[in-house]
């Protein structure tokens, strides 16, 4: 996939470096030659340029571009100004990093397509998530294993753990599944309530709007979402 990442500050350049690494096309854009500079052996593409100037953003490859992210940090007013510009520009998918609960706001009135808080986000999961279509959340245990929440891909919906075989067709394990649910307050206002239903058992039913917790080795984890997404 291609991405554009605007801020090479921390968060940007390690999420920039974590998409090359995994293969992707990635274009780092940051207004300090140095941080340019710096990235450049690390990252396929790196631009010095001002991401809130409206000429010199149409010269990118936006229609190649399959997402966009804004992750400047530490200026909330150019943060803004690009994340508006890029989505009058109507890329395919535009990601904005807040800055506070008033920024988050005012982003979700720009309209963007997600807001990535990097407090709790670490740039690796969000690379994970960016990469892997279906996966929710994820964990790593280390450099070969994590647990993922992913959630139930299409043609399982209706099945059984045991008629999928995860173990034995993936290798993996389904460590629980998470049962979504709407529920009222007392003001009548409904929200979704996530369930955790104990361990997995072989006849358990999946569900469309089930997540599945899944544990088992990166490449297995990868193969199994890559082959999903293929088959969509």
């Amino acid at each position: 996939m291609k991405y554009i990442i605007v801020g090479l500050g921390n968060f940007g350049a390690s999420l920039a470096q974590k998409l090359t690494i995994q293969g992707n096309e990635v274009i780092g854009i940051d207004t300090r030659m140095e941080k340019v500079d710096l990235y450049k052996e690390k990252i396929s593409h790196t631009i010095c340029m001002d991401a809130t100037d409206e000429f010199t953003v149409s010269g990118l490859p936006l229609k190649d571009t399959d997402v966009v992210i804004v992750a400047i940090g530490e200026n909330q007013g150019a943060n803004i100004m690009a994340t508006a510009l890029f989505k009058n520009m109507q890329v395919k998918k535009l990601m904005s990093r807040a800055i506070n609960p008033l920024h988050e706001k005012v982003l979700e009135a720009i309209g963007v397509d997600e807001i990535v808080h990097p407090e709790e986000e670490t740039a690796e999961r969000l690379a994970k998530k960016l990469c892997l279509k279906n996966v929710v959340d994820s964990f790593e245990l280390n450099d070969y294993f994590s647990i993922i929440e992913a959630n139930v891909p299409s043609e399982y919906v209706g099945k059984t753990v045991r008629e999928i075989g995860f173990r034995r067709n993936f290798n993996l394990l389904v460590l629980t599944i998470m049962k979504k649910s709407e529920v009222k307050s007392l003001l009548g206002k409904s929200r979704t309530e996530i369930n955790i239903q104990g361990i997995a058992t072989p006849d358990q039913q999946l569900e469309q709007t089930d997540i599945l917790v899944l544990y088992g080795s990166n490449i297995d984890l990868q193969e199994f979402l890559k082959q999903k997404q293929n088959d969509m």
